[in-house]
């Protein structure tokens, strides 16, 4: 299977569905689901059943199209109103990815900005701005690829944390971005370490699964097994994806992922954050400014269990993410080039 003709989330060919992979079942079953109402697409980001910032995005995107298809309204004020109300449930739905409230404030401007013209015609720009964010996506994750690829060398074993492959974007992916463009440029000899990253498993069940789709030749190691791969001289530079990231380059990615960025500092090992421009939220300083999304405990006592593992009423702690600081970061890939400290120069250099 090629893992590039999935479609993460996608407008069917009626116009009239968001089509999303349901990465819940994988890598065990392929399936697609075909969504048409709001709360549908909101359980549906809760869920996880399409996630990864970008992915988010293009969902939310379309969500909030399908949301306008369904208003029944010739009357400008009462659409707009109706197409809000949509856009603040669909916001709600995950509070950490800043894609997700990016794309939305993207759809209502588009909205806003032409509240004179009538509703039919509005509904028609919608359509156009989520296609193009989708396939700006699309262009972005290539332009990652295309830089970070600079980064690598043949036979070189790389480290990555969750899921940042072409199921958590339109297409290619962020982090994995560059390994796909390794293989189109017909390198063979890439070497790829899959964090399990529990609780809820990406770098097993989705990660693994697109890498060795592709031919990529992939290891999965448990999360507490990075430090032992990295002394062995296994990695030799770390590529992550993100949710948000800070002004200061502070950054909020799956839990695990501050961990994997001591770690890669303690052995002097290279460690990238592959960022479309959409992640990177100049309005926040620093990390302890980002909300951070506390998913529910039975993630972590049963979800992937035959029995529940924990002992019943035991408290549990699941933040989704975690925040890594900026000092351990090396460089930032973005679709503009890459960005080396200070980032709060580099960025605002680069325009984001």
């Amino acid at each position: 299977m090629d893992p590039l003709t999935l479609e993460s989330a996608a407008l069917s060919a009626d116009g009239r569905a968001l089509v999303i992979l349901d990465q819940t079942l994988l890598p065990g079953e392929v399936k697609y689901l075909s969504l048409t109402e709001t709360d549908e697409i909101v359980e549906a980001i809760r869920a996880l059943r399409v996630r990864g910032a970008p992915a988010i995005g293009v969902a939310a995107a379309y969500g909030l199209y399908l949301a306008a298809l369904g208003l029944d309204t010739e009357d400008r004020e009462n659409f707009l109103s109706s197409l809000r109300q949509a856009a603040d449930k669909l916001n709600a739905s995950r509070p950490t990815a800043v894609n997700l409230s990016w794309a939305l404030a993207r759809m209502l401007g588009t909205a806003e900005g032409n509240r004179a013209l009538p509703v039919a015609e509005l509904k028609s720009l919608l359509r156009r701005e989520a296609d193009a964010i989708r396939e700006e996506d699309i262009a972005i994750s290539r332009a990652i690829g295309r830089f970070g690829l600079g980064l690598l060398r043949p036979g070189d074993g790389i480290l990555t944390h969750c899921n940042a492959g072409t199921l958590a974007t339109a297409k290619y992916g962020t982090a994995l971005a560059p390994v796909y463009a390794a293989l189109e440029a017909g390198w063979t000899d890439l070497r790829v370490y899959c964090d399990e990253t529990r609780p809820l498993l990406q770098g097993a069940r989705l990660t693994a699964f697109e890498l060795q789709s592709a031919g990529v030749d992939t290891t999965l190691i448990c999360d507490n097994m990075a430090s032992a791969t990295m002394a062995k001289g296994k990695v030799d530079i770390v590529l992550v994806g993100c949710d948000r990231v800070c002004a200061n380059g502070d950054f909020a990615n799956k839990i695990g992922t501050s961990g994997v960025a001591i770690l890669a500092r303690h052995y002097g090992i290279p460690f990238y954050v592959c960022a479309p421009s959409s992640t990177i939220d100049m309005s926040l300083s620093c990390g302890e400014e980002i909300p951070i999304e506390e998913r529910p405990p039975e993630e972590v006592t049963e979800l992937w269990y035959a029995h529940r593992m924990a002992p019943e009423r035991v408290k549990v702690d699941n933040p989704a993410f975690d925040v890594t600081a900026h000092r351990l970061v090396t460089g930032f890939i973005t679709e503009k080039g890459i960005a080396y400290p200070p980032f709060d120069k580099a960025f605002r250099e680069f325009g984001f």
